[in-house]
């Protein structure tokens, strides 16, 4: 599964609306920038209390960046 995907899946999880999940892509020499758009409705439950629900997504991307080495960042656009 490619990183793309799991973030996607996550997402998409997480919404109410997920055709409107869309992940790019940005890759850099060693570190791959995920930007993660989604409804602007359904921004605060991928952000999660406090930033939990994001927190945790990108401690899931971080230990797969791991595995592959290379180092994943997500950020969540509105």
């Amino acid at each position: 599964m490619s990183m793309k995907t799991l973030i996607e899946t996550m997402a998409k999880s997480l919404v109410d609306k997920p055709e409107e999940v869309k992940v790019t892509e940005i890759e850099g020499e060693k570190t791959t920038v995920y930007e993660l758009r989604v409804a602007p409705s359904d921004l605060g439950k991928v952000i999660g209390k406090q930033g939990k629900t994001a927190r945790a997504m990108r401690t899931i991307l971080g230990a797969a960046g791991t595995k592959v080495g290379k180092r994943c960042v997500l950020e969540i656009l509105e």
